[in-house]
């Protein structure tokens, strides 16, 4: 009988499919399935990337973009003050022909009898394989091109009340009261703000004052004043110091995003180890393999 455990050892492979039925018939089917998933999770996420970026495009005063030129924008052909985000647009097609090729394994595997090739196609999965390198390689270059402008972002944010939660997170948080009650207080300032064209760093604290003495009465506290001072209102408001304050795990605070890209980097190393030492143990196995058969082929057996 064939000896599995030698011909795995000879190809480089780390070990067999203890079922030989399922070795011989099931995972060769399931494994480009398998790969499929990858691409499709690699496609995914590039494309919901390139459409975040894509969204500064449609801005008059963007923070985010492409380099100009070099192959990553080009001339709009009918309005002379548009730029097209050329690399983009290739990254987010080659994303979704990544996905449609990742879609072939599957539709390929459904409802064939055990063993069949239609899903084994070395060629197209290999194709559905670089499709996915290509996205990479092309999603390596968008992150190389873009440009951020720190102070426009946070104009952007000042220009908005997309701080307001951080109120009634503070309120909870610090001031022990019902989220509810934050919540409801922080809604009613932002409805004043944007009724009067205020922005969050020109909101009187004055007025914030009042609205709370409302809203406590409002939401069944007892009487009295914003436990917050007017420094600490503001700084609440304040974006950079919401983020400097963070304390969640996962979070943007500095700290945090430095202790995250240092766990990215390890892992990434540890894979690329692994990958070496993969490859340096396949080498080997087929040149033991080529070894034993010019053995074979000098004894004339």
């Amino acid at each position: 009988p064939l000896n599995r455990a030698r011909m795995a050892d000879y190809l480089g492979f780390a070990g067999i499919v203890d079922n030989a039925y399922d070795a011989g018939q099931i995972s060769s089917t399931e494994q480009p399935v398998e790969v499929a998933s990858i691409v499709t999770s690699i496609a995914l996420h590039a494309g919901a990337f390139i459409e975040d970026v894509m969204t500064q495009y449609a801005q008059p005063r963007p923070w985010i973009l492409l380099q100009e030129g070099g192959g990553n924008t080009y001339v709009s052909s009918a309005m002379p003050q548009k730029r097209n985000p050329g690399l983009l647009n290739d990254t987010r097609q080659s994303a979704s022909t990544a996905v449609t090729l990742a879609m072939g394994p599957v539709i390929q595997a459904h409802n064939i009898t055990p063993g069949m090739g239609d899903a084994k196609d070395v060629r197209q999965n290999g194709e559905m394989i670089e499709s996915a390198v290509t996205v990479l390689a092309e999603w390596n270059e968008v992150l190389g091109a873009l440009v951020i402008n720190p102070d426009r972002a946070l104009e952007e944010l000042n220009s908005d009340w997309t701080a307001s939660q951080e109120i009634a997170d503070v309120l909870m948080r610090k001031y022990k009261l019902p989220f509810r009650a934050g919540h409801h207080f922080a809604s009613e300032v932002v409805d004043y703000a944007k009724a009067n064209n205020i922005k969050p760093s020109d909101f009187p604290y004055a007025e914030a004052q009042k609205i709370y003495a409302v809203s406590a009465g409002e939401m069944g506290l007892p009487p009295g004043d914003l436990p917050m001072s007017e420094v600490e209102f503001r700084e609440t408001l304040d974006p950079i110091a919401i983020i400097r304050n963070r304390a969640t795990v996962g979070g943007p605070q500095p700290a945090e995003m430095t202790r995250m890209l240092d766990a990215a980097d390890k892992a990434l190393g540890e894979q690329d180890a692994w990958i070496a030492a993969r490859r340096e143990h396949i080498d080997t196995a087929l040149g033991r393999l080529d070894a034993d058969f010019d053995k074979l082929l000098a004894s004339g057996g």
